[in-house]
């Protein structure tokens, strides 16, 4: 019993078929090079993708909370304190909870992968 893994067939097995279809051998090993040139391409644009909706959902949070800020501020101006200050408070307080939740999930990741590059050594 054999056992081979791998994107290509045993070297054995491709020289079989280049015997049985000539040139095949060199079409197997075409599509898996398309197939991995496609894989790169397909990551990359997960990637981009990811960046992108990082940008944006951190412009938009940053709009929502200056909106509630002014909104605040506008409040306290007109008269309003308990609503405006409430406003406010309420709007920074979502800011620190998003920063300190997201470094507390960066620590969490950064964690993992020393463990598993940990594991993976010995």
């Amino acid at each position: 019993m054999q056992q081979w893994s791998g994107p290509l067939p045993h070297p054995e097995a491709l020289e079989r078929y280049n015997q049985i279809v000539p040139g095949s051998a060199e079409r197997i090993i075409a599509m898996a090079e398309d197939q991995h040139d496609h894989r790169i391409e397909i990551e990359t644009r997960v990637i981009e993708s990811n960046i992108s909706a990082q940008k944006l959902g951190t412009i938009l949070g940053f709009v929502v909370a200056m909106t509630a800020i002014v909104g605040g501020s506008l409040l306290v101006y007109g008269g309003k304190e308990t609503s405006g200050l409430t406003a406010i408070i309420t709007a920074l307080a979502g800011l620190v909870g998003v920063f300190v939740y997201g470094k507390r999930e960066q620590k969490k990741e950064l964690a993992g992968k020393a463990q598993a590059i940990t594991s993976a050594r010995h």
